[in-house]
């Protein structure tokens, strides 16, 4: 079987396993729709808002874990010569389906929680040193979309310094791997003018009655 219609076909698989957006599945499960409310956006920051803890822990799991699960079962039918692009196709399906659901109007999230699982799939050590030196932004400053930002577009760079080190730069890996992170940061173009301007909102749960 040719390469390209395998990594055609695990794009398209990684689409459809992204299009399974759980912040709007658990919130249609209570009769509504996470969209509705807030910043209108199918994630999980806004579900901590809007319902709390637990359905915004339960979205963030599930997201995770289908970027997670994309990368995985798109090196497993990819093949062991094609292992590293099954990954980074399954992982681009994926990031894509949570953006541009297609059971969900094609309305999703900003695909942090699925870049997470992603990126943790394919090179756990760089997406440990990436939320090693980025996750604490966001309590520390209280925006969310700070570290959304600064650690989607730091991963590639952080993968190119390993594979540059390991003597194994791949330029198909390095397209797709800077390719994915500038997805993420320009799904946050608008929170970037916010963080520009001075009026991104920090993050804090939603208090009834408020």
């Amino acid at each position: 079987m040719e390469a390209a219609p395998v990594l055609a076909m695990i794009a398209l698989f990684g689409y459809l396993l992204g299009s399974l957006n759980f912040s709007i599945i658990l919130s249609r499960l209570r009769g509504d729709d996470v969209r509705s409310h807030g910043s209108g956006n199918a994630g999980m920051t806004n579900m901590l808002r809007t319902y709390g803890k637990l359905p915004a822990a339960m979205t963030f799991i599930g997201d995770f874990l289908k970027g997670t699960l994309a990368v995985v079962l798109g090196r497993m039918v990819a093949g062991a010569a094609l292992a590293v692009y099954g990954g980074l196709f399954g992982a681009l399906g994926a990031l894509l389906g949570h953006m541009f659901p297609l059971y969900f109007g094609f309305k999703g999230g900003k695909g942090v929680a699925t870049g997470l699982g992603l990126l943790a799939a394919l090179d756990p050590a760089s997406f440990l040193i990436v939320a090693v030196i980025f996750i604490p932004i966001a309590p520390i400053t209280g925006y969310v979309s700070l570290a959304s930002v600064l650690g989607a577009g730091s991963f590639a760079f952080v993968l190119l310094g390993r594979r540059w080190l390991q003597g194994a730069v791949d330029p198909v890996e390095m397209a797709m791997a800077f390719l994915l992170g500038a997805i993420i940061v320009f799904n946050h173009r608008e929170n970037i003018k916010r963080l520009l301007n001075g009026t991104e909102r920090k993050f804090s749960r939603k208090k009834p009655g408020t």
